[in-house]
């Protein structure tokens, strides 16, 4: 049968996308991108905050309009929405045939195999399962198709988080903090090096705590040290580092290691202490200042990314003045900023004071103001620089090729245009002059 994936949320959610891609071409499916020609369209969904959830209900129902139009006969969704919502959805959406949530992945393809057996195809033939060979009922990263290109893809090191911020939803989803074992991530990425990427991004939703649940302590920084002598990698980057697990050991790491590049994405959420503890963050604001000279002083080309949250419960006007000047003083050559989201069965959704949407927009809108200004001055810097980037694509009118620098991740950060006066191969990497700035981007020329 063939088979139509929608993927929907964060990187680490990819991988799970990518490994039930695997699952189903190990098992005979055949995998096709135009979902109109698909039998079987599954939807890999985030419930992380409100606009996803909305972004994925839309998408399911846009997808079970193919069993009117096209050839699909099965929907099926899996991820972080079905985990927290299952009896909801399976009450709310009759079209979907099959949900899968996070807790059944260990026996994703019995699910599937369910399905199949149970429904009529046909003329009234049953789908002929039996016959079916299974080489394997589970999610499995070795055999993950890879949907990022043949250059850059993402190495997951853990799963769950066990922070407890009181906003956050992702222990309720995906649990808590589970470290893979050295030895596994390891074998896996050796197989990424020998296929022939050259940028791994090592993924968890905090990097810097990996380890501490079966090695009692943070094991990132000689995990990266092994990762750097693995032989074929040229840009290996972390994300995300939690400011209060940032160590001497882990900057001197960064600093020692060509390979690793000189970027920190560290979400620090706020900067008023006061804020901070309503949020169970497990630093103060003077212990983010202290991290981020520190890095600056170790690493001064070091690019420091951030994630920000306005309008928390509470938020007082003056806090949130606080929180600007600080993005004004910090300077982060990247930051994004979210509007406070309330989740259901989170502490910060029980408490009082919350803000209303307009001025949760008026400061969202008054911080990215700032942020475009700052990084607009940031990227000037680079202009007359000479720079090296990965080509991983053109435009359209075939004008530009566009890069990425080790300053940037991909899908977040900005990226460089680069005049198509050399033919280049795409995943090659190349040096480039900075010539200009367009807005978050930077444009440039072979040299």
């Amino acid at each position: 049968m063939n088979i139509g994936f929608v993927h929907l949320g964060c990187s680490k959610n990819l991988i799970d996308t990518e490994m039930a891609i695997g699952l189903f071409k190990n098992n005979n499916f055949t995998v096709v991108k135009d979902v109109e020609k698909a039998e079987i369209i599954a939807i890999n969904t985030c419930g992380f905050i409100e606009p996803a959830k909305e972004e994925a209900i839309n998408t399911i129902l846009e997808m079970a309009e193919y069993k009117k139009t096209g050839e699909c006969k099965y929907i099926i969704v899996m991820g972080c929405l079905v985990e927290r919502y299952l009896k909801e959805l399976k009450k709310a959406l009759p079209e979907v045939d099959l949900f899968i949530p996070i807790k059944d992945y260990d026996h994703f393809f019995d699910k599937v195999n369910e399905l199949l057996k149970k429904e009529k195809k046909g003329k009234g033939k049953k789908e002929d399962s039996k016959n079916r060979k299974v080489k394997n009922y589970n999610l499995s990263y070795l055999d993950r198709v890879i949907s990022t290109g043949k250059t850059t893809t993402y190495l997951k090191i853990a799963e769950g988080c066990s922070n407890r911020c009181t906003y956050c939803a992702i222990p309720y989803i995906r649990g808590p903090f589970v470290s893979r074992p050295m030895e596994e991530i390891l074998e896996e990425a050796k197989k990424l090096a020998k296929d022939g990427y050259k940028e791994i991004i090592v993924i968890a939703q905090d990097t810097t705590k990996y380890g501490i649940d079966i090695y009692g302590k943070s094991m990132l920084p000689e995990l990266l040290e092994k990762l750097c002598k693995i032989e074929g990698f040229k840009w290996i980057r972390f994300l995300y580092s939690y400011p209060e697990s940032i160590t001497k050991e882990l900057i001197e790491v960064v600093k020692n290691n060509d390979k690793i590049c000189k970027y920190f994405d560290i979400p620090i959420q706020h900067i008023s202490n006061k804020v901070l503890k309503r949020m169970n963050r497990k630093t103060t604001g003077e212990e983010i200042r202290k991290i981020i000279e520190s890095i600056k002083k170790e690493l001064p080309e070091a690019i420091l990314r951030t994630s920000l949250i306005v309008g928390f419960p509470g938020e007082t006007e003056e806090q949130f003045n606080e929180l600007y000047n600080f993005v004004k003083e910090a300077k982060f050559d990247k930051l994004g900023v979210f509007t406070y989201s309330k989740e259901d069965g989170t502490p910060a959704a029980r408490l009082k004071d919350q803000i209303h949407y307009k001025t949760k927009q008026r400061r969202y809108n008054k911080i990215m103001s700032l942020a475009q200004e700052i990084s607009k001055k940031k990227l000037e810097e680079h202009i007359g620089k000479e720079l090296e980037v990965v080509i991983e694509n053109e435009t359209f009118d075939n004008k530009y090729y566009i890069g990425r620098t080790y300053m940037d991740i991909p899908d977040e950060d900005g990226v460089v245009f680069i005049k198509h006066e050399k033919d280049l191969k795409l995943g090659t990497f190349a040096k480039c002059k900075i010539t200009d700035v367009r807005e978050y981007d930077l444009i440039g020329k072979i040299v």
